[in-house]
This record gives structure tokens, C-alpha cells and sequence, in this order.
């Protein structure tokens, strides 16, 4: 491909907005996006999701990016990287209609020799025997003839400010060698720490969708772990601690499993494996697991309340956190909405504290309504306070005196000390 690279990023997102910027840095990009709203605050210069800063944004928008709701714009462009979301429904069925659209999008503007890079974490075989073919029928035009395909699973850790889009190595791929070797020469061009080129686009989809499965199951373990010592009386942070002194050890930590990553894409090899006619039993069984630990926390938090002379019915509650993961505005599939409605089964007195929560958002998807002031915090008021996500903010706090005298303060991270807390995970 010898022409100027002009590339559009679908989607500006916790993915495709870091990646906008640093392709921005060496192209002109044009960035795509549904939400008008989302747009007019990239423009403005910020980004709600604190991926990207006011600096490197408006140096973006200033040297190579566009950010737009219009997608005519695409048809200046040449390499099209779509990083729209991939859910599961309802009933953890992969949704790939966010990809579907994506695609048919794409399919309106690819031109000749363009090439098509998919981020999109998806099990093997969704860009090329899915993706493609609703390119191909829109554009007229066919894959690996006309236009040519590309997988560069993302790697975003969103809160991560030390392993950001630059400094992530990056697995590419695409549908001929020709075009492997574009989309792993594009990447390397903005990237510190280079590539690991796949040897098929199915191997790199594979990767990625292992890499959270792998975490989902150890994760698992640990979870079950901690319910099976829990029951004979020993702490599990102390045999962590223990364990971790053998040099091989992998240190894993028991708690929620939510965000947009490892509790949604073992689905995606569970439904597709089933098609293939194999049932995966470690992976689904680990799933379980981990979707079950809200309602155990609720178990255990009701126990210690009894324990301590506290009824549930009516108590005031107060839960601490309720993003997917610490100094992140991310409310992706927060596990702690089930802790939440777990808890206002038995009394309406729960009270949601999170200071990296956008209100409307929280509201909007979950019908919850999050404090995000520390003044709206009762001293002295609470029968249990439970300690969900380890937000900076909550370093130091006097959780005591928050409680009532025979309050309970549950701690689900074992980041307190222990002479604050009545029990934890």
C-alpha cells in the first residue's frame, strides 16, 4: 500500500480513543462515533472515561484527529480500525450486532486495496466469517481481491496509566501475508514496545479471548478457595501470603469479576465451542463461580450483622465503590449493582458512595443513584459499611466512625488493616 495513510478509527471508546490519539501522532485519523454527545466532549477537549489527558486530546485534535458523528467523513480514508464493543445479552449470548453495524458502516466507504483492522475481541473466525461478508455485501467489493482484512486485539487497562495504548505490545495480524505485513509495520510506527505478529488472523483472535479466560479461571479458583476456607476458619489473604513465597506461585486475588473484558469473553468461547460440539466445563463452571460471589458477599455481610447483634431488615447500609475497578469511572458490568440489589431484597436503607461515578451514567443504566459527595456520608449512622473497590479516596478514611456501635465494616479487597475491620473476603 503506497499511498498517504489516512486511517478511521470506528468507535471512541475506553479503546478507540487512546488509539485515535497515538495514531494521530504519526496519520491523519478520523474518529468515529454514534454519541453525539461524546463527540462534543472530545472536541471541548475532554474525555469522561480519564483514558485520555486535556493535553494529549487537544494536541490530537490539533495536529491529526477529527472526531465526528458523520461518517461520510470515512470516505477519505484507506485503513479502517473498528473498536466498537463486543457484549453478551441477557442471557450471555455473544451480541455481535455492535460489529455487524460497525461493519456494514465500513462497507459503505471501503475502496480498493484498503484494508479493514478489527480490535474487537471475539472468538476465532467472527472478522473473516463474519465481519467480511457484511463488508463485502454492502461494498460490492471482495475480501482478500478488493479490500483486505486485519486483527489487532486491543489491550486496554482502563485505569492503567503505567501500561497505556503506547506502551502495550501489541499482537497483529491479517488476511494475506502482504497485509500482515502492513498492519504490523502500521503498528509499530506508533508503538514503544513493538509487536508480536500472529501467524493467522484466527490465532490472534484466539489470543486475546484466552488471555481474560485465563484470568477468569484463576480468579475462579481463588474465589472458591476463599468460600472453602472461609468455612474452616482460616484466612485466605494469609495463605496467599504463604503460598506467595514459592517462587512459581501466581498470585491471584479472590472478589468480583465485572468490566467489559474477563466477565464477558469466556462467553464468547462458551456459545461458539458449543457450536463446534464441545462443552468447555472448566470455563463455564468458572463463570459460575464468579458471577455467584455477589450474592455470597451478601451472605457473608448478613452473617457478621447477626453475629453482631444486628438485623438486616431495615439496617442502613453503606456501600463503598461501585465502578468495576479502582481510580476508573468505569461502570461496565460493576458486580457491585448485584451486591446492591442483593441487599435492598431485605432493606431499602442502602446507601452507594463513589466519587468516580458520573451520576446521570450510574442512573441511566443500572436505576441506581450513586452519592459522589463525601458530605453525604452519615457518621455514626450505618450498621454495616462494605468496602467494594480500593479508590484512592478511601485511603485513611475512619470507616469507625461511620458505624454505629454495633456495626460491622466488611472489607472485600483486604486493603484495610485489620484492627479497622469486623471481617473480610
Amino acid at each position: 500500500m503506497e499511498r498517504e495513510i489516512k486511517i478511521g478509527v470506528i468507535g471512541l471508546g475506553y479503546v478507540g480513543l487512546p488509539l485515535a490519539c497515538l495514531f494521530a501522532t504519526k496519520y491523519q485519523v478520523v474518529g468515529l462515533d454514534l454519541k453525539q454527545s461524546r463527540v462534543d466532549e472530545l472536541n471541548g477537549g475532554a474525555d469522561s472515561t480519564n483514558e485520555v489527558t486535556p493535553e494529549r486530546l487537544q494536541k490530537a485534535l490539533a495536529t491529526g484527529l477529527t472526531c465526528t458523528t458523520d461518517a461520510q467523513m470515512l470516505a477519505t480514508c484507506n485503513v479502517y480500525v473498528v473498536t466498537v464493543p463486543t457484549p453478551v445479552d441477557a442471557h450471555n449470548v455473544p451480541d455481535l450486532s455492535p460489529l455487524e453495524g460497525a461493519s456494514k458502516t465500513v462497507g459503505k466507504f471501503v475502496k480498493k486495496d484498503d484494508v479493514v483492522i478489527f480490535e474487537s475481541t471475539v472468538y476465532p473466525g467472527v472478522t473473516e466469517d463474519f465481519c467480511a461478508p457484511h463488508i463485502e455485501k454492502v461494498s460490492g467489493l471482495k475480501a482478500n481481491v478488493d479490500f483486505f482484512l486485519g486483527y489487532s486485539p486491543e489491550r486496554i487497562n482502563p485505569g492503567d496509566k503505567e501500561h497505556t495504548v503506547e506502551k502495550i505490545r501489541k499482537i497483529t495480524s491479517g488476511s494475506t501475508p502482504e497485509t500482515a505485513d502492513f498492519v504490523d509495520k502500521l503498528y509499530n510506527s506508533v508503538l514503544q514496545n513493538g509487536t508480536h505478529r500472529a501467524p493467522t488472523i484466527k490465532v490472534a483472535e484466539a489470543a486475546k479471548v484466552l488471555e481474560n479466560t485465563q484470568r477468569d479461571v484463576n480468579i475462579a479458583l481463588m474465589n472458591e478457595m476463599a468460600k472453602l476456607l472461609n468455612a474452616m476458619g482460616v484466612d485466605i489473604s494469609d495463605v496467599l501470603d504463604a503460598a506467595g513465597s514459592k517462587w512459581n506461585f501466581l498470585r491471584f486475588t479472590p472478589g468480583l469479576v465485572g468490566g467489559h473484558c474477563i466477565s464477558v469473553d469466556p462467553y464468547y468461547l462458551i456459545s461458539e465451542s458449543k457450536v463446534k460440539g464441545i462443552y468447555p466445563r472448566l470455563i463455564t463452571e468458572a463463570r459460575r463461580i464468579n458471577d455467584s460471589m455477589s450474592q455470597y458477599v451478601v451472605e457473608r455481610v448478613i452473617k457478621c450483622m447477626n453475629m453482631h447483634d444486628t438485623a438486616i431488615h431495615n439496617a442502613n447500609i453503606l456501600i463503598l465503590g461501585f465502578t468495576f475497578k479502582e481510580n476508573c469511572p468505569d461502570i461496565r458490568n460493576s458486580k457491585v449493582v448485584d451486591i446492591y440489589h442483593h441487599l435492598v431484597s431485605y432493606t431499602p436503607n442502602v446507601q452507594v458512595y463513589d466519587p468516580w461515578v458520573d451520576v446521570e451514567s450510574a442512573k441511566r443504566e443500572y436505576g441506581i443513584y450513586v452519592d459522589t459527595e463525601a458530605e453525604s456520608l452519615k457518621h455514626g449512622s450505618y450498621d454495616a459499611v462494605i468496602y467494594c473497590v480500593k479508590h484512592r479516596e478511601f485511603d485513611g478514611m475512619d470507616l469507625k466512625s461511620l458505624c454505629r456501635p454495633q456495626g460491622i465494616i466488611f472489607d472485600m479487597k483486604s486493603n484495610l488493616p485489620r484492627e479497622v475491620i469486623t471481617e473480610r473476603l
